[in-house]
Formats: structure tokens, C-alpha cells, sequence
């Protein structure tokens, strides 16, 4: 497959493109030389039913519209406070069809690297243990090809590594809404700078 590219956004500038727009703005953001920084406020998370029991879909998410097959990156660096704070990538169709993927902050212990997929609402998550050093510049990838995504994730400097492939299962293969998200399930504070977000079609032949 050949790639082109769709939107580079590098957050320089003083707004990001405007194809990209907030699901839930965060309480503070800005775009400036070194990215875009934003804090998240607190309760906010994404979320449906499994083993937890609530419902919640107000994370912070700045996303755009895309159509056809695609690969989209970001870098985010995170400085965490609290349990489960997260930064990463999302792609989502509606509250009950999404994925997202992260590095969730766990105090004391080991980060958990993972994704988490979301099918007729109901939400599931695969994790891995990271070193929390390791946590707080990670990079994350995620190719669409139909309605299958292969997640993947590196340290900075590092290579990629496959960490998810799952289906969305309501992708019938129209657009869908992609970006960055951040969010707190629990209390607010989380400081997120994503240095890029870069968003590549895939055409076949």
C-alpha cells in the first residue's frame, strides 16, 4: 500500500488545523513551539459497563474526521499525578463503537500500556506492564485497514511493537473521527504535550 500524507499537525502554531476539534475541551490547552499542552480535568475518562459498571464518555479528544484506510501517529509526554491518568489515541465511530490507547499511570507500580476497545458498548482492555520511566515519552501508532486496527506503541527512540489488532464493529467502512485524547477517571491535574499528530491515507494497488 502507498501512503499519502493527510494532515501533519504539529501544533506550532497558535491553533491546530481545522479539521481537528474537541470532543470535551480540556480546562487549559494551548499550541505554541513545543506542542500542544493540555491539563485534564478531573472524572473524566472513556468508558462502557465492562467489570466497572459506569458508563462515561467526556474525555478530552481533539479529533478530525477521516475517511478510507489510514495510519495515524502521535508522541506524547505525560507527567502524571493520579491513578489511570492517560494520554494517547483514539479513533471512534460513537459512544458505544471506539478504541483508544495509552499508557495509564499506576502510582507506585508499574504503568499499563494498552488499548482498549469498545463494541456495541461494551468496553474491553489488554494491558501490559512498563516501566514508568519509559512512560512518560511514548509514541503510538494505529493503522486502519477496513474495520480491523493494529495498535502499536514505542519508547521514545525506541521501535515499534504490536500491542493490540481488533475490530470495530460497527466500522462498515465510512468515516470515522481520529486524534488525540487525555483524559483523569480520577482526580484532575494531568500535564499531556503532544509534539505531533500525523494522519496518512492508505490507497490499494
Amino acid at each position: 500500500m502507498s501512503a499519502t500524507a493527510w494532515l501533519d499537525e504539529t501544533f506550532t502554531g497558535a491553533a491546530p488545523d481545522s479539521r481537528l476539534s474537541w470532543h470535551y475541551p480540556p480546562p487549559s490547552w494551548r499550541a505554541g513551539p513545543d506542542g500542544l499542552r493540555l491539563s485534564t480535568a478531573a472524572a473524566t475518562d472513556f468508558w462502557q459497563g465492562t467489570h466497572y459498571g459506569f458508563r462515561v464518555d467526556n474525555g478530552h479528544a481533539l479529533l478530525a474526521e477521516v475517511e478510507g484506510d489510514f495510519v495515524m501517529e502521535t508522541r506524547v509526554g505525560i507527567t502524571p499525578l493520579h491513578q489511570y491518568d492517560q494520554a494517547g489515541l483514539m479513533v471512534r465511530l460513537d459512544p458505544t463503537c471506539w478504541l483508544k490507547t495509552s499508557v495509564e499511570h499506576e502510582p507506585g507500580e508499574p504503568s499499563r500500556l494498552g488499548a482498549v476497545i469498545t463494541n456495541h458498548g461494551w468496553s474491553d482492555w489488554s494491558t501490559q506492564d512498563l516501566d514508568p520511566t519509559l512512560a512518560r515519552d511514548m509514541a503510538f501508532r494505529i493503522t486502519r485497514r477496513g474495520a480491523d486496527y493494529l495498535v502499536e506503541a514505542a519508547p521514545a527512540g525506541g521501535s515499534w511493537s504490536q500491542i493490540r489488532l481488533g475490530r470495530l464493529q460497527a466500522d462498515q467502512g465510512g468515516p470515522v473521527r481520529a486524534g488525540i485524547y487525555a483524559c483523569s477517571p480520577k482526580e484532575a491535574g494531568l500535564e499531556a504535550r503532544f509534539v505531533r499528530l500525523t494522519i496518512r491515507v492508505l490507497a490499494r494497488g
